[in-house]
């Protein structure tokens, strides 16, 4: 049977609700980040300051207001800490290119992490449809026309530091399945975030770079960051994906390239060229078919009773 069959229809609505106003949150990261540049705060610098301050509003929150959901089994947490530790590394990844592309590129290319979440549930027993191969197909075509840069020389670190980013969501949204199976979406996300800060943490000491004193330009984007796409952003995610599974969560994420784009051009005055906006169209073409995918709908209720996630975890 169907997950969505198995929801209620006002779950799946709340899930549907919480999610885009996730997408619109986690959208307004590029351009926080590229403001946080403009002030010459260094990408490993925003990076942990950002999840640091992230995760202390979310304990000091939960210490008035969510006590109840703070305990956890360790059986749990350590579900919580490999979610943490993939989305710390792929934020590393994803603020080091965000520094070499322009915000509306850096999120385009990120917009691949729903292909990479098919890829990984494919992983877990999903079978390879024609529909998926016409899928990767059209996702691989989009990467050309999208890295072209004209005149200027195409940068294929950043290129590559924002796919592998978006490769580490992917696989940190599958985790996010299996962990949301036995907890509550607001314990996730507290233990998740902070092993995500001690990861970004760790990775800023040892870089050894020196501390520079921030603008309060730099502080109010750093704090813009931290608040609304790093804390709130992933307490909507998580609530969305217990309701509505990786795939489809991944699918309405789309809408923060909508929100990115926007932005960029509202407030970083970027543009793109007629090719980045046909490979952008292919790439998005590529993940709103996986909606057509009826293989991936198979319930997670389904993958929990018969063993098969717990062979991946």
């Amino acid at each position: 049977m169907k997950l969505r069959n198995r929801l209620p229809k006002d779950g799946r609505e709340q899930g549907v609700l919480v999610t885009l106003l996730s997408t619109v949150c986690f959208g307004l990261a590029p351009i926080f980040g590229k403001l946080a540049y403009r002030a010459a705060v260094t990408p490993f610098t925003l990076a942990a300051l950002r999840t640091v301050i992230a995760a202390a509003l979310l304990w000091a929150f939960y210490l008035v207001f969510w006590p109840q959901a703070i305990p956890i089994r360790w059986q749990n947490l350590l579900g919580c800490i490999g979610m943490g530790v993939t989305n710390g590394v792929g934020s590393l990844f994803y603020y080091t290119g965000l520094a070499r592309l322009d915000a509306s590129l850096a999120q385009l290319l990120w917009t691949f992490y729903p292909i990479w979440v098919f890829v990984f549930l494919s992983a877990a027993g999903h079978p390879i449809s024609r529909l998926a191969l016409l899928r990767l197909a059209l996702a691989l075509l989009g990467i050309y026309p999208l890295t072209y840069a004209g005149a200027r020389p195409t940068d294929w670190l950043g290129i590559m530091l924002i796919l592998s980013a978006s490769a580490c969501y992917g696989w940190h949204l599958v985790l996010g399945q299996w962990t949301l199976a036995d907890l509550d979406s607001r314990t996730v996300t507290l233990y998740a975030l902070s092993a995500m800060a001690a990861v970004v943490t760790i990775a800023r000491v040892a870089v050894q770079m020196p501390w520079t004193p921030i603008s309060l330009q730099g502080w109010t984007a750093i704090l813009l960051l931290a608040l609304i796409p790093t804390a709130l952003a992933r307490l909507l995610v998580f609530a969305g994906l217990r309701r509505l599974g990786g795939v489809q969560t991944s699918l309405l994420g789309v809408a923060e390239l909508l929100v990115a784009l926007l932005l960029a051009y509202l407030l970083l005055d970027e543009r793109l060229s007629l090719w980045q906006w046909i490979g952008g169209g292919l790439l998005v073409a590529s993940v709103l078919l996986i909606g057509r995918e009826s293989s991936l709908e198979v319930s997670w209720d389904e993958l929990l009773r018969d063993g098969r996630w717990r062979k991946l975890k």
